[in-house]
């Protein structure tokens, strides 16, 4: 039984095809913001209080009108339909049965109306800006009839960063049938995975994209499909577009700078995401622990705040809430869950994450989640 995010990251190493841990494990380049996420979040420092009669302590809180159990949910990851058999219905089905909200990327195996019909209750819906309007039009009605709650427009990826480690796998490397070759080659190294997931898992296509791309929408067209339609002409005005399209609350993902994050707010988000899309971006950017505090400060409570990258446990929730941050977005963490036991591993996880909460805000002298703050950081 796994006891940490630690633990479900190794299951997921022997568990997954190589190609497909490295695409969840790795960042951008050198990985030095990979590595800062998580080192920045583990120094921050709380103070430990006694003596404060913590023997009631309760984690619910309310975003956006909704009432969930804890402070967290599980963020947007592509393709992770490829970690376990329909692998985002798992993961969205331990999300509803812990009361916490499930993010469908844009990228995902398993389409909208998918997730909808198996779900029959709201999720949120993440989106990119492509240069395919109409292909937008359709995919934000398709999420309004499926009673997508919120969106969460992802602003970081306006081109891809250089992810060495999916070059070096074999993912990212031009279509064709050598790349196929090793792909296949460290599959069958896999049995468990190739059976469930390999052959019954499919079909093993990008889903949302199925209306652009016909059935043309698997791994050989992931990365080549990103670099030819993300639009890097993406500005403060496309959002006035998407609200257009959106009746619900947008949250704006991507923001590292607080001169964006009042930018943002002057546009009409409705919510900020602190990210920096795990590290996976621009290398040598600042953490997010860096950035929250000086995010929190510039939005002064006007809007939601969340944020994502080196949440590997209860106590890191806990730990961005007290950076300024009012929910906590899982995704390196669930991922590992999901591939390591499906939806029963993803449901630990959470789990886990509920009971470390618990002990970090017993210790630090908390009995509600508004009681974590910047006070308790020594």
């Amino acid at each position: 039984m796994a006891a940490s995010v630690g633990d479900f990251r190794a299951l997921a190493k022997a568990r997954l095809p190589h190609f497909l841990f490295e695409y969840i494990d790795g960042g951008s380049y050198d990985e030095v913001t990979l590595r800062r996420n998580i080192e920045n979040l583990q120094s921050v420092t709380l103070k430990q209080r006694v003596m404060r009669d913590v023997s009631a302590i309760d984690l619910a809180t309310n975003l956006f009108g909704t009432d969930y159990t804890l402070p967290v949910g599980l963020g947007p990851v592509g393709m992770s339909g490829m970690y376990a058999r329909r692998g985002e219905v798992q993961a969205a089905r331990a999300a509803k049965a812990a009361g916490l909200p499930f993010s469908l990327s844009s990228l995902s195996v398993c389409p909208v109306r998918e997730i909808a019909a198996e779900l029959k209750a709201p999720f949120w819906l993440q989106l990119y800006m492509i240069k395919d309007r109409a292909f937008l039009t359709d995919l934000l009605a398709v999420g309004r009839d499926a009673g997508c709650s919120v969106l969460l427009l992802t602003v970081d990826l306006p081109v891809s960063g250089s992810r060495y480690r999916d070059a070096r796998s074999g993912l990212s490397v031009p279509a064709g049938a050598r790349a196929s070759f090793r792909r296949f080659c460290q599959s069958v190294a896999k049995p468990r995975w190739a059976w469930n997931v390999g052959l019954h898992g499919r079909p093993h296509s990008l889903g949302n994209l199925e209306p652009v791309l016909g059935a043309n929408t698997g791994l050989e067209d992931y990365f080549g499909w990103i670099g030819a339609n993300f639009d890097p002409s993406i500005s403060w005005a496309d959002l006035a577009w998407v609200r257009g399209q959106w009746p619900g609350p947008i949250v704006i993902k991507g923001v590292l700078d607080p001169g964006d994050a009042r930018a943002a707010l002057d546009h009409g988000a409705d919510g900020i995401v602190v990210s920096n899309h795990g590290g996976r971006q621009l290398d040598g950017a600042m953490s997010t622990a860096q950035a929250l505090p000086g995010i929190a400060d510039a939005v002064a409570g006007r809007v939601p705040l969340l944020v994502d990258g080196g949440v590997r446990s209860g106590l890191d929730v806990v730990r961005m809430l007290a950076l300024g941050a009012d929910f906590v977005l899982l995704g390196r963490a669930w991922a590992y869950a999901l591939a390591a036991d499906g939806e029963a591993g993803v449901a630990h996880l959470l789990k886990l994450i509920e009971a470390e909460m618990r002990v970090a805000m017993a210790l630090t002298g908390c009995t509600r989640i508004e009681e974590v703050r910047p006070g308790i950081l020594a």
